[in-house]
């Protein structure tokens, strides 16, 4: 299909109206990111740069978040799993490297077990196989945090979580750019999303991804460095990869070695 490059456009999908973006090159193998909770499409601005002209990408927000729709939730997991599905169909998306992050890398596993066939590989960062035990009480805190005062309350518990301390010195536009997507978030997409993060467990499902797996974590982002680590020992060709000096969004906090990891991986492949 013919599809305007460089401009957003809203998608019906599975009962919503997603807002997604298609930019680079027609012929070029497809590139699909994924965002975490509270974040955009802007989110992976700097990865599309870095692979201009390797790949067409495809970018969209997650239901609830930035330009897409926010309908009543809770939401699954696989609710989110079936709106990228139907993205990728409605672009016609055969095959593409499926890219996540936290929410997002758990949206593309499960994509990549529910149709192996669209998969060329899966890059997850920073996300989990099943919903943390005891994590109940955590979400019930920040769920209470946003009914108070609104997801502006949110912003800056939340980068303080997501990235390490030098990091506000170093680039603080960066984070003000973050905290701004997070005050962005439709409160209702918000509580949405993370009723579908309370109650996932697809750790039985990953002995059946075949497609390829680069799973990368921030070295200081909790036990996800373990977690991950686990992850791509369950699946069939997995590789982990842990980046120092990182928290809960590595492409956002080092960029440059999340782009040298990434592209090492898709290179062996030889995809783009």
């Amino acid at each position: 299909m013919s599809v305007d490059t460089g401009q957003a456009v809203r998608v019906p999908v599975n009962g919503v109206c997603l807002n997604a973006r298609v930019d680079g090159p027609e012929n070029a193998p497809w590139m699909v990111f994924s965002n975490s909770l509270a974040c955009n499409i802007s989110l992976w601005d700097e990865q599309v740069a870095a692979f201009s002209g390797r790949f067409r990408f495809l970018r969209y927000d997650q239901r609830g978040h930035g330009g897409s729709d926010a309908p009543t939730g809770p939401f699954t997991m696989d609710d989110l799993t079936s709106d990228l599905l139907g993205l990728l169909a409605h672009f016609s998306v055969d095959k593409a490297v499926l890219v996540g992050v936290s929410m997002g890398a758990s949206t593309v596993l499960r994509c990549a077990f529910r149709e192996p066939s669209r998969c060329l590989a899966v890059v997850p960062c920073d996300g989990h196989w099943r919903s943390a035990p005891g994590g109940a009480a955590m979400w019930a805190e920040r769920l209470a945090v946003v009914g108070e005062g609104g997801m502006a309350a949110m912003a800056e518990p939340t980068v303080r979580r997501w990235f390490q301390p030098d990091f506000f010195k170093r680039k603080p536009e960066v984070v003000a750019r973050i905290k701004t997507m997070i005050e962005g978030t439709s409160p209702e997409g918000y509580f949405g999303c993370v009723g579908a993060l309370q109650e996932y467990d697809f750790s039985a499902d990953f002995s059946d991804i075949a497609a390829p797996g680069l799973f990368i974590a921030g070295a200081q982002d909790g036990d996800t460095p373990k977690i991950m680590r686990e992850m791509a020992g369950a699946v069939q060709r997995g590789r982990f990869h842990c980046i120092d000096h990182c928290g809960h969004l590595p492409n956002i906090e080092q960029p440059e070695e999340w782009f040298k990891a990434v592209d090492g991986f898709i290179r062996d492949l030889k995809i783009g």
